[in-house]
């Protein structure tokens, strides 16, 4: 199961708080988000993280992970969901969205573990 996976693998995860009962409104996305088992995934690695003695942060929905590049921290004002690939116009890195969203939340949840860095962490 890969939420025992990681549990066994990693000290430290990282996720998005996210408000799955509201992404589920979207029609377009409805499906996709219920089949993913978003809640449940994030419950089972809730548990086996106390289990094990692991840290899982939760970072604020708020957070801009897939609007700030991972490289240089700039961040754009506005990126609509059918944008999948973008170019930093601050340093010219090319990100794929939701790469550079997981970077980001890793390094948001490290850095609020380690730093106590305002980006709204939550453990989880």
């Amino acid at each position: 199961m890969r939420s025992t996976r990681l549990i066994n693998e990693k000290q430290v995860i990282a996720v998005e708080t996210l408000a799955v009962s509201h992404l589920q409104k979207n029609r377009c996305l409805a499906k996709s988000i219920s089949d993913a088992g978003w809640s449940e995934f994030v419950r089972q690695l809730t548990y086996k993280a106390q289990w094990c003695g692991r840290m899982l942060v939760g970072i604020d929905r708020w957070y801009p992970s897939s609007k700030r590049c991972s490289e240089c921290g700039h961040t754009v004002a506005k990126m609509p969901l059918s944008v999948r690939d973008w170019v930093c116009p601050e340093c010219g890195s090319i990100h794929d969205r939701d790469v550079n969203a997981a970077r980001n939340v890793l390094t948001a949840g490290l850095a609020g573990v380690v730093c106590t860095e305002n980006v709204s962490p939550v453990l989880l």
